[in-house]
């Protein structure tokens, strides 16, 4: 792991999105207080959760395990952003405290349905939450991607298929979009192609490390070639009370 965080440290974000789509599935909430409390879970150095901050005029707590990447958030926000090192399936509050949960590429740790139920519970009555998912974008992918993914993450479903199991999670689907290829490309697989590079020099020989950097590679090359087979899509959801 500890490579791991090295090849994804100074990115500007740790997985696919951008500020836009932040604020678009933002836009799809019909209301929320004044200055909401929102937990951003799974935040890395936090691009969204800083834009979420200045969208809302709320506080934001963001929550990661990694400390470097809450250090970073917190040098680079300007107002109303908390941080707790936390795991996102042992969350350290009270339930019921959270207008709004959000949680962008980080979801798949846990599972989509075991994180939408598990989080439900630090929603306030009528709560919200946005969260974006690795998400099958046809019904007959082609075989390289579907073999590679069901390696690496074998609950990913369909749009249908989440839309199903976020009505029987208790939620009230308030709508998803798919996030635009641009979205993985300019914050994160760019600057990932170069960290890269840099890390096969650092480690140049020691092949057991370089592995990592191999295995990240063949999936930016996989998403370059079958970006139309799947994607990031964002969903949002009311709870149900």
């Amino acid at each position: 792991m500890e490579h791991i965080y090295e090849l994804y440290n100074d990115l500007p974000r740790q997985g696919p999105g951008d500020n836009a789509s932040t604020k678009r599935a933002l836009s799809l909430i019909p209301v929320l207080p004044e200055k909401p409390l929102i937990l951003d879970i799974g935040c890395g150095s936090g691009m969204q959760t800083i834009e979420l901050a200045r969208a809302t005029n709320g506080t934001v707590t963001g929550v990661d395990n990694y400390q470097p990447f809450l250090d970073v958030l917190l040098a680079n926000a300007k107002h109303n952003v908390k941080t707790v090192n936390a795991s996102m399936d042992q969350l350290p509050f009270d339930k019921g405290t959270f207008d709004l949960i959000w949680s962008e590429g980080a979801i798949y740790l846990m599972g989509f349905e075991n994180g939408l139920n598990y989080w439900r519970d630090f929603l306030s009555p009528g709560g919200y939450m946005a969260v974006t998912e690795i998400t099958w974008l046809n019904d007959n992918p082609h075989h390289e991607p579907k073999s590679f993914w069901q390696a690496a993450y074998p609950e990913m479903k369909t749009v249908a298929e989440n839309l199903k199991t976020i009505k029987s999670s208790e939620y009230r689907n308030i709508g998803n979009f798919v996030l635009p290829e641009s979205s993985w490309w300019e914050d994160y697989y760019f600057p990932l192609l170069s960290r890269i590079e840099w890390f096969r020099k650092k480690y140049s020989g020691n092949n057991a490390v370089l592995a990592i950097a191999d295995e990240v590679a063949a999936e930016i090359d996989l998403y370059r070639r079958y970006s139309d087979n799947y994607g990031y899509v964002f969903y949002v959801m009311q709870k149900s009370d």
